[in-house]
């Protein structure tokens, strides 16, 4: 797989190394571009309605590593590098934002899936994951969110990143103890934040054009402000919420769960912001129940 950076070689945790061997590769057709985008996904299992992971910003499908075979040993499960980030192209003449993301997430579904699925997002893939099911209620049967994001409003970084401060903010956020402080941050279990958690974390960084796809993205907004649109979610949702998650509080876990009809919010004691790495066997149960 030459689309993996040599560095998943010092992987050492069995679960790292077991999802990296299992990444494919497959081409979407969107009106976003006359060029194919070569996605990278995971999928493991093959019964029951399919389970669609969706990573956190600045991440990738490795994300996913602990609570994926657990959830494949019940049900088919598929992880999907979105738009922008992880090991899926950057093509140049892309904008990055979340109009694209989502286009580019529906014509992944339409392809690979086809058929309605329990969408999960964690943190960032929150966002994508409410916006998706509010735009595609046909591709959503249920909707997970696992510490979400969302609610706050975006901040204003367009009128800053310009050059050289949107490469200097990407140089800074490569930086190994810049990505180790915001990796322990959202840990209860700081010894979760291992040598093998930053390795993970790393890899896509050495993909072409992650610092443009990255400027590209902020600059665009990002997500946030879905406040008065959640009252538009049809589907049966689940909110599992770290209960010490110390990067988005716990304020907005109750907000959702008000804001959303037909919810229910699930605490994850001793937990942080990343519950699907730090409490796994939790999660997948809270999971597969809905």
């Amino acid at each position: 797989m030459s689309f993996i950076p040599e560095a998943a070689k010092k992987l050492t945790e069995q679960t790292s190394i077991d999802l990296v061997e299992k990444i494919q590769q497959i081409p979407i057709a969107t009106p976003l571009s006359d060029r194919e985008i070569i996605t990278t996904y995971v999928r493991q299992g093959n019964d029951g309605t399919p389970i669609l992971l969706l990573h956190g910003f600045d991440s990738s499908v490795l994300e996913f590593r602990r609570l994926m075979p657990i959830l494949a040993a019940e049900k088919e499960t598929i992880a999907v590098d979105l738009l922008g980030f992880g090991f899926t192209d950057r093509l140049a003449e892309l904008a990055f934002n979340p109009e694209e993301i989502k286009t580019h997430l529906y014509h992944f579904w339409q392809e690979a899936i086809q058929k309605p699925v329990i969408l999960v997002g964690a943190s960032m893939g929150g966002a994508v994951a409410i916006d998706f099911s509010i735009n595609h209620p046909e591709a959503v049967k249920k909707l997970v969110l696992l510490d979400s994001a969302g609610l706050a409003k975006p901040p204003q970084l367009s009128k800053v990143m310009i050059p050289p401060l949107d490469y200097l903010a990407t140089a800074f956020l490569r930086n190994p103890r810049v990505r180790q402080s915001i990796a322990r941050a959202a840990y209860y279990d700081k010894n979760l934040a291992s040598v093998d958690a930053a390795t993970c974390a790393a890899l896509h960084l050495n993909c072409d054009r992650w610092s443009e796809a990255l400027i590209s993205f902020t600059k665009s907004g990002g997500y946030g402000g879905f406040g008065p649109k959640l009252s538009n979610i049809v589907q049966p949702t689940s909110i599992l919420w770290g209960e010490q998650d110390r990067v988005l509080g716990t304020k907005d876990a109750v907000k959702f769960e008000s804001a959303i009809a037909d919810s229910k919010l699930i605490w994850i004691p001793q937990c942080g912001h990343v519950p699907h790495l730090e409490k796994p066997e939790i999660t997948a149960k809270a999971i597969l129940e809905i």
